[in-house]
């Protein structure tokens, strides 16, 4: 004679109640208990590989740089689709992985694509800046902080900002740490070219003289019996009143940077 479920169940009403409660209440606890993440991990399987070529017009950098790049990209064998687009002086490169990648595996492809574009980046055309690759389009920032501080100077309130972004960085489960906003500390000369004219002072001798005065070249080194002593060239500017008074030299003539900037 085969078992009958039900018959069974309607003669053990009781017990099959109490079986049903028992996982009702066992269900809501375990449903309560689920693992929950504020900002769960997504891995974006696309990444842009730009290349700039100052100069060049949308067909030389079509043929001479982005199919050299598509070409040795689909080489991986792990994508969905190539997207490209040339303009003049700039090429653009999307790389989208196919779905059925798994996210563990994404880095290792990224590691791939670097070495591969790395390889042929020796024959793309004299000029050509990068190429440059961006795969961080899962990066998401959960908490945004402004650093103020009245009475202080940009440069004072930047080092301030790298203190705390080093104590940030030490802190558990954070992943990444960056500062919005800064801006390069530069230094500007302004020449006024009436003046240069009416000196007879080439604008270009200016320039190469304040490059070559604040180059950082090697300057070898002189060996004793015992050490071996390095030689660095002085005279780099470290002041702004250095850079006033900059002596700039035509021939026999001298003049003082600061007299013409």
């Amino acid at each position: 004679m085969r078992f009958n479920l039900s018959a069974w169940a309607l003669n053990n009403r009781p017990l099959v109640l109490f079986a049903m409660m028992m996982l009702a209440i066992i269900g809501a606890m375990s449903y309560s208990n689920l693992g929950q993440s504020e900002d769960p991990p997504f891995t974006f399987k696309a990444m842009i590989i730009n290349t700039q070529w100052p100069g060049a017009t949308a067909q030389e950098v079509s043929e001479q740089v982005t199919e050299r790049i598509e070409k040795k990209l689909m080489e991986t064998g792990e994508f969905d689709k190539v997207i490209s687009f040339s303009r003049p002086g700039e090429s653009q490169v999307t790389f989208v992985a196919r779905d059925s990648l798994r996210s563990k595996q994404v880095p290792e492809l990224w590691y791939q694509i670097r070495k591969k574009i790395g390889d042929i980046q020796h024959t793309l055309p004299r000029g050509v800046h990068g190429p440059f690759f961006n795969d961080e389009f899962g990066t998401t920032f959960g908490n945004i902080y402004a650093l103020t501080g009245e009475g202080f100077d940009y440069a004072v309130l930047k080092d301030y900002a790298d203190r705390v972004q080093l104590q940030l960085q030490r802190v558990k489960d954070v992943g990444k740490v960056d500062i919005l906003g800064l801006q390069d500390e530069k230094i500007w000369i302004e020449l006024s070219n009436t003046r240069l004219a009416s000196m007879g002072l080439p604008l270009q001798l200016v320039q190469k003289a304040l490059e070559e005065q604040n180059s950082v070249s090697a300057a070898g080194f002189f060996e004793t019996a015992t050490d071996r002593v390095q030689l660095r060239v002085s005279g780099q500017f470290e002041t702004v009143e250095h850079i006033r008074e900059f002596p700039i030299r035509i021939g026999e003539r001298t003049f003082r940077l600061g007299d013409i900037a």
